[in-house]
């Protein structure tokens, strides 16, 4: 009896170190739980950027976004409570964001460096038309610490659309030399608009490109790269995600700095 209870007391103390050790707390997902939805949620993001027609209105979208919590077994609420708790915890989360990554770099890189054909343009006031996948890290040894787009519609965008390149950044820190550098350019025959901006702080970030009114867009292009080199005894990752390219009609966006300024003639 008494071996018996010395058994029990040991699975106890056992069950309660673990309990202890434990980062996440109860009614969050825990590590393991959130990098599988975390991966899911990244695919879904997925296959709304590469098929317009689809997921063209937000009810379709709602509906892949469901599948996913259906799938895992949870309610979104849980989903929503979770991704604040990791928010608050960026210790945690980039352990776990760099998990994801991982296994969604390596599926990838069984694909090749893929970019999605452009959407068909649409007389929507508004869609997102970024092609490629909508997350990327920068780190100091990489090879090439960036992205690059092309985008070229069957058919011209309209005259003066304006394009809104946004995206969620984190892991900067005064220490560091480098910095992210977006350039954003739309060419409209005779004339290409330019805009350039770095990236000095976390948080979101929109980069706002105005095309000329009277002129068409035949193509958007441009990159995101980190500027300089970091120190090669340190180590840093900087994230990014929620990556998109909004397009507007004219007229259907208000912003405070005119990228004509930068427009090269």
């Amino acid at each position: 009896m008494r071996n018996k209870l010395r058994r029990y007391g040991v699975v106890l103390l056992t069950a309660a170190l673990v309990v202890s050790c434990s980062k996440v707390p109860d009614g969050i997902l825990s590590e393991k739980e959130m990098k599988a939805v975390l991966i899911d949620m990244q695919l879904a993001e997925a296959m709304i950027s590469t098929d317009y027609k689809k997921y063209s209105d937000d009810a379709e979208k709602e509906v892949l976004y469901q599948s996913v919590f259906r799938k895992h077994n949870i309610e979104q609420a849980v989903y929503d409570s979770s991704l604040v708790w990791y928010g608050r915890n960026l210790d945690v989360y980039m352990q776990v964001y760099d998990l994801v990554l991982a296994e969604l770099n390596e599926r990838q890189k069984a694909l090749g460096d893929v970019q999605a054909s452009a959407a068909p343009v649409s007389k929507q006031d508004s869609v997102d038309i970024w092609p490629r996948l909508t997350y990327l890290t920068f780190e100091p040894r990489a090879v090439f610490n960036g992205i690059t787009v092309d985008i070229k519609p069957e058919t011209n965008y309209p005259s003066g659309s304006m394009f809104v390149l946004g995206m969620r950044v984190w892991g900067l820190n005064d220490a560091m030399k480098g910095r992210p550098v977006i350039r954003l350019s739309a060419n409209q025959g005779d004339t290409t608009i330019v805009v350039n901006e770095k990236i000095l702080h976390d948080g979101y970030h929109e980069t706002v490109l105005r095309t000329i009114p009277t002129k068409q867009v035949r193509s958007v292009f441009g990159s995101i790269r980190l500027e300089g080199k970091g120190d090669s005894a340190s180590y840093f990752k900087i994230y990014v995600d929620s990556l998109n390219l909004m397009r507007y009609n004219y007229g259907r966006y208000t912003v405070g700095t005119d990228s004509l300024k930068n427009a090269k003639q």
